[in-house]
């Protein structure tokens, strides 16, 4: 069953946090975050209002103490379904975001590891809805088995799937696993600290080549304050980013780069087919989008774009 192009169902799949971000060993805000969760309630603001038919699902696992009630009562605030929010009897995730100089983020996680296994939620995909998924929820031996699950599913439903590799060193991964999930997918995004944590590689334009074009079509390779590098067959092309006049934290510049991307295939109607077949022109209607979400992020310490913000 497909959908009509303005009736489209977005699902995001991954973990659920509270944030306590340091600078300079003092705390600095306390706010909902997630790098799924982040780009999602970013398309909350943004998609869901200016597209009144686009539904927006957020999937993930929380405990039932007070940081998953702020959690959901803030995806509710900003337009999500959070009826696949699994919630059992536990601790919900918290990590501490520490800023350095540049206010780039090392991140200390702690994890309830007796909460009960995540259950594959069953979400009735229909064709040209769109799945973003990724980082350590899409890699984990407590998650990553269902939300491959999920992503088979909606890729049998013939919808969109987006993934943000977003790769740390102390992710227990196998590479095998990601192969997994990039062989899924119609666009990946993984940076160039990705790729070297990963696979030990920097050249973006070999990554590419060798471990992402025989799987999947369509690759970004974001590099911080440098260009990004996009990549489809027989396509290659460079796109600088957005100026950001004072930057306040980068926490969620990558997540809100994906949902800059999400946002430019709703607003523009890309089909799965089309994602097949990109050109130049068509990583032109998407990438500078995906710039300034990711550039107004970078100016606060909110996870997200603002609620004024304008696409």
């Amino acid at each position: 069953m497909s959908c009509s192009l303005q009736d489209r169902t977005v699902v995001g799949i991954g973990e659920t946090v509270l944030d306590i971000v340091f600078k300079g060993n003092q705390p600095q805000a306390a706010v909902p975050g997630g790098s799924v969760f982040n780009a999602m309630v970013s398309l909350g603001r943004t998609a869901g209002k200016q597209f009144p038919g686009t539904r927006l699902v957020m999937a993930s696992q929380t405990g039932t103490d007070a940081v998953a009630d702020l959690i959901t009562d803030f995806m509710r605030q900003n337009g999500l379904d959070t009826a696949c929010i699994q919630q059992d009897s536990g601790q919900s995730t918290v990590s501490m975001a520490l800023l350095d100089e540049h206010n780039n983020a090392r991140y200390e996680f702690f994890r309830d590891t007796s909460l009960p296994p995540f259950r594959t939620p069953q979400i009735g995909f229909r064709a040209e809805d769109i799945l973003l998924f990724g980082s350590f929820f899409a890699v984990s031996g407590a998650t990553g088995p269902q939300t491959r699950a999920l992503a088979q599913a909606a890729r049998e439903a013939g919808a969109l799937i987006y993934y943000d590799i977003n790769f740390r060193k102390n992710h227990p991964a196998d590479p095998a696993t990601v192969r997994e999930n990039i062989a899924l997918c119609d666009i990946v995004r993984a940076s160039d600290e990705d790729i070297e944590a990963l696979w030990g590689e920097r050249d973006p334009e070999r990554a590419y080549r060798e471990r992402i074009a025989p799987y999947c079509p369509n690759y970004i390779c974001t590099r911080g304050a440098r260009p990004a590098e996009v990549f489809s067959p027989g396509v290659r092309v460079t796109f600088p980013t957005a100026p950001v006049p004072r930057v306040v934290s980068t926490i969620g510049a990558g997540d809100n780069f994906n949902a800059g991307i999400v946002y430019g295939i709703l607003r523009h109607g890309f089909t799965r087919e089309r994602l097949g077949r990109l050109s130049e022109a068509d990583w032109a209607l998407l990438v500078p989008t995906a710039m300034r979400f990711s550039a107004e992020v970078c100016g606060s310490m909110q996870n997200y774009v603002g609620p004024d913000f304008h696409a």
